[in-house]
């Protein structure tokens, strides 16, 4: 009797290789997988997932209820938008609901699963597996060969790819019609985060936007690094402004900086030597308010009105500051210019970032692949057809809140369906 050969350990030819175990690498999967085309899906972690797990504290802020694509950073602003309406919210909100994922929406739409980021994991898994997806881990790739097929029609010709691979020491090879990179990008490294998808591109001749961490926490030097540490743990809600961009979310007082989903928000507009303004009083002239607080208040001290609204910690360093020679002085006695000069500060603090914490803590990767020289309809590279990019890898950044996620949902569905 013969013994029986597994097949997926001698099979060296696949309709689809996806490069990456991420949410867009899974996503693409599963939606080739549906359409009957034979995938393998190689990550070269110990684990798939790992960033999905991750995500939202441990609970995957997985999409968001509003959904438009002026909520994505690319230098073609349009690119994002035909994906984006092909595979919607809605789309993966059914998915969840169809897998009995209990979730909640809290604040500003964004939707997070009640118990686990598992959850979502396990159902990306569980498509996969239906769809007959085989998935490998600790595969390090080795290279890529663009091959050249020709089929009974001497006019048929398309491209294939060889994809070289070494799997727990063990090299081997497959060669596919399609090949997705889903590689994710080099936000993260502890997460497998890295630049092999750029290194992809390059040997295709693909264009690059340049990348930068995103999503990501400010750090100080001198006496402004001083300041936070002293305030570290301190949280307030704010406006956070840069070149033109505002979000009004909580801010969080870091031992390097500031941080919070205010500041993450600003952190994609912001660049080395711009200045960071910081509303303390968002929706209130504090100009006025003062002035007229000290109509109404005139006996009381400045430090003690604030306390009202702001952190006592935060208040007794702002008015190191910008009043330390009328700490005992009471409103009454402040010139209305003094106050108005005080409001002005509390509603535009300015503050110059000497760096990003970076990629080690950054949530994203701004920049990457450039959109125009792929197909926003396919996520197929125009000048190579059956190579396909996906997820983070690309020019397309989402802001904080489930956008990132829905960006790897809709793109990889895009690209597994034309895969």
């Amino acid at each position: 009797m013969k013994r029986p050969q597994p097949v997926e350990a001698v099979r060296r030819s696949y309709d689809v290789v996806v490069l990456g175990a991420g949410a867009a690498g899974l996503m693409c999967a599963l939606t080739a997988g549906k359409r009957g085309r034979s995938v393998l899906v190689l990550e070269k972690a110990n684990k798939v997932g790992k960033k999905i797990l991750m995500s939202g504290g441990g609970r995957c802020n997985f999409t968001n209820l509003e959904v438009e694509a002026d909520n994505y950073i690319c230098a073609n602003p349009h690119f994002c938008k035909s994906a984006l309406s092909r595979y919607t919210q809605w789309d993966f909100i059914a998915m969840v609901e169809r897998h009995g994922i209990e979730y909640e929406e809290r604040k500003h739409g964004q939707l997070f699963c009640i118990h686990s980021a598992q959850d979502i994991l396990s159902m990306l898994l569980r498509e996969c597996a239906e769809a007959g997806v085989v998935i490998e881990t600790r595969c390090e790739l080795e290279g890529i060969d663009s091959l050249r097929e020709s089929s009974s029609g001497a006019s048929d010709i398309r491209h294939a790819y060889q994809v070289n691979f070494n799997e727990n020491s063990k090299s081997r090879t497959v060669t596919c019609s399609s090949l997705v990179v889903a590689t994710g990008a080099l936000s993260v490294p502890t997460l497998g985060g890295s630049g092999q998808g750029y290194e992809i591109a390059g040997q295709f001749g693909l264009p690059l936007k340049p990348r930068r961490a995103g999503l990501v926490p400010f750090m100080f030097s001198d006496a402004t690094r001083a300041m936070c540490e002293r305030l570290a743990g301190i949280s307030l809600e704010a406006e956070a402004s840069c070149n033109d961009s505002a979000f009004t979310e909580n801010i969080l007082f870091t031992h390097r900086g500031i941080s919070g989903p205010a500041i993450l928000q600003i952190s994609n507009y912001w660049y080395p030597g711009d200045t960071l303004s910081l509303d303390l009083l968002p929706g209130v002239d504090a100009s006025t308010w003062l002035v007229s607080s000290k109509m109404q208040q005139g006996k009381t001290r400045l430090a003690n009105l604030l306390h009202k609204h702001l952190p006592r910690s935060l208040v007794a360093e702002l008015q190191a500051l910008w009043w330390p020679d009328r700490v005992d002085t009471p409103l009454g006695d402040f010139s209305d210019s003094r106050l108005a000069d005080i409001g002005g500060q509390l509603n535009k603090w300015q503050l110059k970032p000497s760096a990003t914490e970076g990629y080690r803590t950054a949530e994203v990767t701004l920049g990457g692949v450039d959109t125009d020289s792929i197909s926003s309809k396919t996520m197929e590279a125009k000048q190579h057809p059956g190579l396909f990019f996906v997820g983070e890898v690309m020019d397309v950044t989402g802001h904080l809140g489930g956008f990132n996620f829905q960006w790897a949902w809709s793109s990889g569905y895009t690209a597994g369906m034309c895969a």
